[in-house]
Formats: structure tokens, C-alpha cells, sequence
């Protein structure tokens, strides 16, 4: 490195000047100029006398101003050297990874919404009073359970007096079989005529219709008494009772009353639609044998509901419509989700997740170590000197933390997965091997 010198014009002096020192030594104005040069580390060195052609410099007057120069020009030398013999900044330290190869399926997602399998407005059948409730608001009933109590004993009393009439009818059809019988018997012997034969005959039809009247009658008086107690029809969580005890209610003759409501719970229904697109990519593929159609095919689904960030629910497609909305272009389409520990209540949103593709291997890096620049998304590249890369690349979707990277990353590179603010493009860094994700193992060439 050349060390800095310095110049400066000076009269020649009688005697030795001592830099720093305080005594004044006169200096003859006529003398010509010397000069003396700053050598690093502050020496100073006398030069020869300049040429007359260079008599043109700037003469320093004597006394103190060239004992202040000399000290600015000798601390101006040490700042120089110092400068220049700091060591470098070490390089940041960043954590590297190469990306996992995995074995993936694509899911589609949509937003789909939880209904019952199967939903029933409770109503009463017969008119009354309501004498009781038997069952707690929003529990679990099982189908057989008893809900409502009506007032029985009208129905009684008219279920008592269908009884009279059928036992009444069938003692009719008794008395006309036996005059029968007896008709044949004179007949024969030409008692009676044949006229009085077919008479009897008759009215042992009428009677037997008589008595089938009166059973039908009974039956229905029976069935009223029995719809005195409402029973739940079908396994599932009840809503709050809408009638309570001592209120009038109307049977199904006129306008039946509204008591509660029951849903099924286990399983239950999730209903999503299927924009057009996607519809026409998954058939395509269908039509390869890439993918199972879900019109054919149980095919697997994952939901996961609003506030959690995994599917906790997993189910199968059960139904895909015969035709796309034309208002908005979609296909409705249903799955079935077991609902062991009734979490899930219809009515609910959830994310629905279907399978987009047969397997395939793809590469993957943590979620994290992606950035973005503008409108692309990159990432940070390690080469072999050391100096860092901005790669763009292009994403796929995203399991379980880590997300798949299509194009843009080869097997063996080194990205960048902790340490990005510290990270500059084409500047050094200190590169040190992360460990695999949780439950991976290590890629080829990766230290633990």
C-alpha cells in the first residue's frame, strides 16, 4: 500500500526546528522555500530546496501556524493508517437447508357449510292441552324418547266408545251367520224360499262390513290416544321446546302446532361448491386415470374448521349434482364427516379439502424461508463460494408447515431458512446445515 505523504512549503531556517516544541526561532523572509515532506507515522523529512520555476508556492509565514499544520498532517497520517489496517466485519451467520423430497397428493379447498343428515319439526298430531315437557333443552334425544304429553282423555273416551261399536257389530254379524246357517238348512226341505236364503246371506255381508267399520273407528281412536304422547322420531340434538305446559295446541286436521326440532349429529353432512374449473381439471384427469371420479369413488376429504389451522376431520364424497348452477357457474357437491364427539353442529363453515392429483414427488422447503419481491416469490440461495442468490421460484401447495416449490430449486441446494434480514444479495455469509423437519429424514449430503 503507498503511504500518504504530504508537502508543505517552508522558509529555510537557521537553526533545527523541533516539532512540538514552544520556542519561537527567527526565520529569514528572503531565504528560499524548503520543504519538508510527512512521512507515515509523523516523521518529517527535509527535501531539497524547490526549483525557482516552482517559486510560485504559497510562502507559510513563521511562528505558530506551521507548528499547528505539521500536528493536523500527522494526526491526518495516523487516522490513514489506522483506517487502513481494521480487519474486515466477519460474515453473518445464516442457517441453511436442502429441500425435502416427498412423496405429495394436491388438494383443492373450498369453503363448504355443515348440515344434518336428517332434520325433523316436531308437531302435534292430535289437538289438546299440553300437560308436560319430558325433555331438557338442546340435549341428546334417541329416537322413541318421550317430548310431549297431550291431555289423553278425550281420546280415551272416544277410543272407549269405538270399542262399544265394534263389539256391537261383530255381535251383529254373529246373530246374521247363524240365520244363515239356518236358511241353508230350511232350504233344502223348501221351509223358506231361496229369496229369504240370498236376504240373509246379504245382511251377514253388511254386518261383517259393519264390524270393519267399527274396527277401523277404534284404530283410529287407539292411534289418537297413542298421539297423546310425542315421541322423537329420530336420534339427535333437540332445540328448545316452543310450547310449554297448560297451551292449547292443533292436531294435523288444523294446522299442526310446532313443539321443537331434532338434528342428527353423527355424521353430518358438508355441502361445497366446485367452481368450474377445478371441475373440468378433475375430470380431465379422470379421463387419464389420474384421478377417481367422486361420482364412482369414496374419494377422501379433509375439513378443518374456522379457527383451527389443520383439518381435524376427515370423510368421504357422497354426492356430486346432475348439473353446475348458472348463476354462478358451480357444482354442488356433498360429503359425509363422522362426528364422534358432536364438535361439529349444522350450520357451521368449514374448509372442505379434496384430493387434486394422483401422487408425485416434489420438493419441498419450510413455509418461512420464502419472501417476496413485488409480484414473484424467492427465495435465498447459498452458492458454493459462499454469496448469496435470490432464487425465483414457483410454489405449489402447502403440507404440513412445509410448502411444495415446483420450479426454481434444485435437490442439492442450500437455501436459507433462518437468518434472512441478515442475509444480502451477492455478499458473504457463514453458512451452518439446519437440521431436517420433524418426522423427515435428513436429505443427501445434510448434516444432523
Amino acid at each position: 500500500m503507498v503511504e500518504p505523504k504530504y508537502a508543505v512549503s517552508l522558509p529555510e531556517h537557521h537553526g533545527r526546528l523541533r516539532v512540538g516544541g514552544y520556542a519561537k526561532q527567527r526565520c529569514n523572509r528572503n531565504r528560499p522555500m524548503g520543504t519538508l515532506t510527512l512521512q507515515s507515522g509523523g516523521a518529517l523529512a527535509a527535501a531539497h530546496p524547490p526549483a525557482p520555476a516552482r517559486s510560485s508556492y504559497r510562502r507559510l509565514r513563521c511562528g505558530a501556524a506551521p507548528i499547528g499544520l505539521l500536528f493536523a498532517l500527522a494526526l491526518a497520517g495516523c487516522d490513514v493508517n489506522t483506517q487502513s489496517q481494521a480487519p474486515p466485519p466477519p460474515a453473518p451467520s445464516v442457517m441453511v437447508a436442502q429441500p425435502v423430497k416427498r412423496t405429495v397428493t394436491d388438494w383443492d379447498e373450498f369453503t363448504g357449510r355443515f348440515e344434518a343428515i336428517e332434520e325433523v319439526q316436531v308437531r302435534a298430531r292430535v289437538g289438546g292441552f299440553i300437560n308436560t315437557v319430558e325433555f331438557k333443552d338442546g340435549a341428546i334425544v334417541h329416537a322413541g324418547d318421550l317430548l310431549y304429553t297431550v291431555d289423553p282423555r278425550p281420546f280415551d273416551a272416544v277410543a272407549l266408545q269405538a270399542e262399544g261399536q265394534l263389539a256391537d257389530a261383530r255381535a251383529k254379524a254373529e246373530l246374521a251367520k247363524r240365520e244363515l246357517e239356518r236358511g241353508l238348512t230350511l232350504v233344502q226341505t223348501s221351509a223358506v224360499s231361496e229369496q229369504v236364503v240370498d236376504q240373509r246371506r246379504q245382511a251377514l255381508q253388511a254386518a261383517h262390513a259393519a264390524e270393519t267399520q267399527a274396527e277401523g273407528t277404534l284404530k283410529a281412536a287407539q292411534l289418537n290416544v297413542e298421539f297423546t304422547h310425542v315421541l322423537a322420531p329420530i336420534t339427535g340434538r333437540v332445540s328448545r321446546h316452543l310450547v310449554t305446559p297448560g297451551n292449547l295446541v292443533q292436531g294435523s286436521e288444523s294446522g299442526a302446532t310446532l313443539l321443537t326440532s331434532i338434528v342428527s349429529i353423527d355424521p353430518i353432512y358438508i355441502y361445497f361448491d366446485v367452481d368450474e374449473a377445478t371441475y373440468q381439471r378433475n375430470s380431465k384427469l379422470w379421463f387419464e386415470g389420474k384421478r377417481p371420479s367422486s361420482r364412482d369413488t369414496s374419494n377422501p376429504v379433509q375439513v378443518t374448521l374456522t379457527g383451527e389451522t389443520k383439518p381435524s376431520h376427515e370423510g368421504k364424497m357422497d354426492f356430486l349434482d346432475n348439473r353446475l348452477d348458472i348463476s354462478t357457474a358451480t357444482l354442488r357437491s356433498r360429503a359425509i364427516v363422522p362426528n364422534k364427539d358432536l364438535s361439529i353442529l349444522p350450520g357451521q363453515f368449514g374448509r372442505v379439502r379434496i384430493i387434486g392429483s394422483s401422487p408425485y414427488e416434489a420438493l419441498m422447503i419450510p413455509d418461512d424461508a420464502i419472501a417476496t419481491d413485488q409480484s414473484r416469490k424467492i427465495v435465498f440461495v447459498v452458492r458454493a463460494d459462499n454469496t448469496v442468490e435470490a432464487r425465483p421460484v414457483v410454489l405449489g401447495p402447502l403440507d404440513e408447515g412445509l410448502r411444495v416449490i415446483r420450479e426454481g430449486l434444485k435437490p442439492g441446494d442450500h437455501v436459507i431458512v433462518d437468518g434472512l434480514q441478515r442475509a444480502r444479495i451477492g455478499a458473504k455469509v457463514a453458512p451452518k446445515m439446519a437440521q431436517a423437519p420433524a418426522g423427515d429424514k435428513a436429505p443427501a449430503g445434510a448434516k444432523p
